[in-house]
């Protein structure tokens, strides 16, 4: 799958590692590059198709699928990030980063599957798809169901020969993880990684060095792993 040529369409596009997913894509030579998001006029990368979508609405989808029938290669990157916990947290939150990151990408994916024979989806996920942390409870069980939603799809969709990839990643510099005062990769590393892992056929990317070592602690104990990990987020926190 090769993205110079190709069209390409990103969710969440308007800013954090959508923004920069489009414009790396123009920069690469896509064809057309379908920028999505909720409110299109807030898109301001040169040289895209700015494109109505609310992920977790269903009409919305498939209009979406009406105004961008040609697509190759599908970046499932919308996501919100609420802060709550599942058992003391908002129960709304939960359900809402569950519509978001798990019912939101399916809609999509099953909206563009047609058009996707023979092309490619990528979608991001996180370290926090394989490790909990206090204060994103509902984040860590969106993703992880986010997780095996890749992983089913990239069995039910091989037969029509579309590759599907999953992004994980730690701590990058987007509005998002602005709170955060540990270290930060830089969004257009962690694109180029993505985009790279497409183009060579990679089922999974593993984006930095945090993600790889959480991928790591899965088959070790739990009260091992997260001890571990409370040491690493201590240190990577400075």
């Amino acid at each position: 799958m090769q993205i110079n040529g190709a069209n390409v369409l990103v969710t969440g596009a308007n800013r954090g590692l959508g923004r920069q997913f489009a414009s790396s894509l123009v920069e690469r030579g896509a064809a057309k590059v379908y920028a999505t998001a909720r409110r299109p006029e807030l898109i301001d990368v040169p040289g895209v198709i700015p494109v109505r979508l609310d992920v977790t609405d269903a009409g919305s989808v498939a209009a979406a699928a009406v105004a961008a029938p040609d697509v190759d290669i599908l970046i499932n990157n919308a996501g919100i990030s609420t802060g709550a916990n599942l058992i003391t947290g908002d129960l709304a939150a939960v359900r809402s980063e569950l519509d978001t990151h798990f019912y939101g990408t399916l809609n999509v994916i099953r909206a563009f599957a047609p058009q996707l024979a023979g092309g490619a989806i990528l979608n991001v996920l996180s370290a926090i798809s394989w490790l909990a942390v206090d204060g994103a409870g509902a984040y860590h069980a969106a993703k992880a169901a986010e997780w095996a939603l890749t992983n089913s799809a990239r069995l039910e969709l091989a037969a029509q020969g579309t590759l599907v990839t999953g992004l994980h990643l730690g701590a990058a510099d987007t509005d998002m993880m602005a709170w955060y005062d540990g270290d930060k990769a830089a969004p257009a590393v962690i694109v180029a990684a993505a985009l790279d892992g497409i183009e060579a056929g990679h089922a999974e990317v593993l984006a930095d060095t945090w993600s790889a070592q959480v991928k790591a602690w899965l088959s070790q104990d739990p009260a091992v792993v997260y001890r571990e990990a409370a040491l690493a987020l201590s240190a990577l926190a400075g």
